[in-house]
C-alpha cells in the first residue's frame, strides 16, 4: 500500500490505499472508494479536470496527455509492505476480499499470472538453446550447455489461487470489471478460480433468486458474460459457505501448503 496526498484537497492529510497494479504493469494504480469528506472532495477535484463519463457508463475517463485541463497534483509515500506480499511462500492461495477489501488481491492475482507467463517463456527460450542431438550430431555444444545451465532459473512455488469477493451492492462490480476480465483473459492455464458473491440477494436455492440464476446460466452460456457482475466471472448469492470452500480446496490439494489471506471488516 502507499499513502496519497492531494494538496488541492488538503495540504496536510495523507491517506493509505492498497496498490492494485502489479510489479509487471507499466503504471501505478489505486482504487478509491468515496467514503468521507476527503475521498468525495478528491472525486470532485478530478471530475473537474477529467473528461466526463460516457452516458450509461460509470467512472471518469482516464486522463492522459491529450487531456487539455491540468490534472491535480498528487504526492505519494511508499510503497509499504503487507503480509500478502509473501504469497510466493505458499503452493495454493485462498484470497478473501470484502467490498473494497478486494484491492490488495487484484495486485496479487496479476503478479502471479505475470510470473507464471514469464517463467514459461524462460523455459521455452532455454529449450530453443539446446542443440538437437541425433545421428548426424551426436554431441552437445559445451559452450551453449554451460550458458544455459548457468542462468538462474526462476522457480515459482504457487500453482493455484482461489479468489472470493463478497460485496453488498451490485454496483461494486463496476470497480474491478476491467481488471476481472483482464485476469480471465490472461489466465489461459486456469490457474485462478474467481468467485463473486452478492450478499444483498436471497440465498442460492431460494425461489426468489431462481429466476436470476436461470438468466445467468443462459447469458453465460450464450455470451460468456455474467448478467449480475457484467464480467466473465459468475456471481453467487448470499455468503460463501466457508466450511464447503475450505473442504473443497483441502481435498483438491491434499499435500499443498495453503495460504489464506483476508481483507475486510
Amino acid at each position: 500500500y502507499m499513502f496519497v496526498q492531494c494538496p488541492a484537497v488538503s495540504p496536510f492529510e495523507w491517506h493509505p490505499f492498497s496498490i492494485t497494479s502489479a510489479p509487471g504493469d507499466e503504471y501505478l494504480s489505486i482504487h478509491v472508494r468515496q467514503l468521507g469528506d476527503w475521498t468525495r472532495e478528491l472525486k470532485r477535484v478530478f471530475s473537474a479536470a477529467c473528461e466526463p463519463p460516457v452516458s450509461g457508463k460509470s467512472g471518469l475517463l482516464r486522463a492522459d496527455e491529450t487531456t487539455k485541463k491540468t490534472l491535480p497534483k498528487l504526492l505519494i509515500d511508499g510503497p509499504y509492505g503487507s503480509p500478502a506480499q509473501d504469497y510466493g511462500k505458499y503452493d495454493v492461495l485462498l484470497l478473501v476480499g470484502l467490498g473494497i477489501g478486494a484491492t490488495p488481491f487484484i495486485s496479487i492475482l496479476k503478479d502471479l499470472l505475470y510470473n507464471i507467463i514469464k517463467m514459461e517463456e524462460e523455459e521455452d527460450t532455454s529449450t530453443d538453446l539446446y542443440p538437437p542431438i541425433g545421428r548426424n550430431k551426436p554431441h552437445v555444444d559445451l559452450g551453449t550447455l554451460m550458458r544455459v545451465t548457468s542462468r538462474p532459473r526462476k522457480v515459482l512455488k504457487t500453482t493455484n489461487a482461489y479468489f472470493y469477493w463478497v460485496t453488498r451492492e451490485q454496483g461494486s462490480f463496476d470497480w474491478f470489471k476491467g481488471v476481472m476480465n483482464e485476469i480471465a483473459d490472461m489466465d489461459q492455464r486456469n490457474i485462478i478460480e474467481m468467485h463473486n458473491y452478492l450478499t444483498s440477494v436471497y440465498e442460492e436455492g431460494d425461489a426468489r433468486s431462481a429466476l436470476i440464476t436461470m438468466l445467468q446460466a443462459l447469458n453465460h452460456a450464450k455470451n460468456g458474460v455474467d448478467v449480475v457482475s457484467g464480467t466473465k466471472v459468475r456471481t453467487h448469492f448470499a455468503r460463501p459457505n466457508w466450511k464447503k470452500v475450505l473442504a473443497k480446496i483441502a481435498s483438491k490439494h491434499p499435500y499443498a501448503k495453503i495460504g489464506v489471506f483476508y481483507c475486510g471488516a
